[in-house]
């Protein structure tokens, strides 16, 4: 089989990581003031803490959503994500994770997407190297998406 290279100018999917104070309405005002600026949120976590609340967020264009958070001041870090496209979601996500375990590439952490508009069900994987990541997922079949496959 031939060695498949994934090309590097494809933009890999970039996640927002914010973290919010617990209080009633803080997650909508954020999702709020992302849809106003004309982004959508396609990918989302939280993890809860007792005072705060950190939030990951996948969005159509990191790009406009990142200037939108430095121009409110609104502290945030980012971080690239492998995000696959699953047709048969329980065997291919089990297949993905056999293929990074076989690669010997860690799995920080994982959640889904919202689905994709040609039907996918879409997973997002922070992985320790996603170049490499999305490089063995592709070579194995697995179709791996990149920012612009997921900006509507």
């Amino acid at each position: 089989m031939p060695e498949v290279i994934i090309k590097k100018d494809k933009q890999p999917v970039k996640q927002f990581s914010v973290l919010l104070q617990n209080r009633v309405g803080s997650l909508g005002q954020l999702l709020q003031l992302v849809r106003n600026s004309g982004e959508e949120v396609i990918g989302l976590c939280m993890q809860d803490a007792k005072d705060a609340t950190i939030v990951r967020l996948i969005v159509t264009d990191p790009e406009v959503v990142g200037q939108l958070f430095l121009e409110k001041g609104i502290p945030h870090t980012s971080c690239n994500m492998v995000v696959v496209a699953l047709r048969i979601s329980c065997t291919e996500l089990e297949k993905c994770l056999s293929i990074l375990r076989e690669g010997e590439t860690n799995v920080d952490f994982a959640y889904s997407l919202l689905s994709h508009p040609e039907g996918f069900s879409l997973m997002a994987f922070h992985l320790d190297d996603h170049f490499f990541g999305a490089e063995i997922l592709h070579k194995a079949g697995i179709k791996v998406m990149y920012q612009q496959d997921l900006s509507r």
